[in-house]
């Protein structure tokens, strides 16, 4: 089993880049267990009252499943979906090949949900000064899930990567001193010829 990597960083770390170091880690933390959150939250909230009736109803791509399934269950099935995903996001320290199954899933349902900013009418609220200006329901609650979704790809390549390297976290922390912060933050390393780069 992989060994965690520690929460903060190494106590010989320069001052310089403790803060950035510990910004990356609670980064990603915060990135992949908040997004842990919201798919089980939102999952479990389609057992008992949640459902996307309204949005799927006017999609030409989905609106068919209603001839094939009912609303309970159509919602039951989005919501077991979004479960199952959170928990395979989760279990990214343990099993890094799963949890980038959890943030394919992930993926699907966020460019599903995208999708209804094109279909779902009310998007717009009105349009000031040229400006669209979305409304809080469905428009504003839509478009959230562009930035699920480039967490959710995030935490593919993160778990890959992962897979790749016995699961141990990429990029958790920077080096005591070499290349620049910008390049170890993206995934770049240095450069410079550092053990960091390529």
């Amino acid at each position: 089993m992989p060994t965690p990597q520690p929460a903060t960083p190494h106590p010989h770390t320069p001052p310089d880049r403790r803060i950035p170091t510990l910004a990356l880690r609670t980064g990603r933390l915060v990135s992949r267990y908040g997004l842990v959150l919201v798919l089980i939250w939102f999952g479990a909230g389609k057992y008992v009252k949640m459902d996307s009736r309204v949005l799927i109803e006017h999609s030409p791509l989905m609106s068919w499943i209603y001839d094939v399934l009912d609303v309970k269950t159509v919602a039951v099935l989005l919501g077991t979906m979004e479960i199952v995903a959170g928990v395979l996001l989760a279990l990214r320290p343990l099993w890094p090949r799963l949890s980038a199954l959890g943030s394919l899933l992930s993926i699907v349902l966020f460019l599903g949900t995208l999708s209804f900013l094109f279909t779902s009418p009310g998007v717009i609220h009105s349009v000031s000064n040229g400006l669209p200006v979305l409304s809080a329901q469905p428009g504003q609650f839509l478009m959230k899930d562009i930035v699920l979704m480039g967490v959710a790809i995030w935490t593919l390549g993160d778990a890959w990567a992962g897979s790749l390297t016995g699961g141990h976290e990429t990029s958790a922390a920077l080096p005591e001193s070499g290349p620049d912060l910008a390049a170890v933050a993206d995934g770049g390393g240095s450069r410079t010829g550092h053990p960091y780069g390529p």
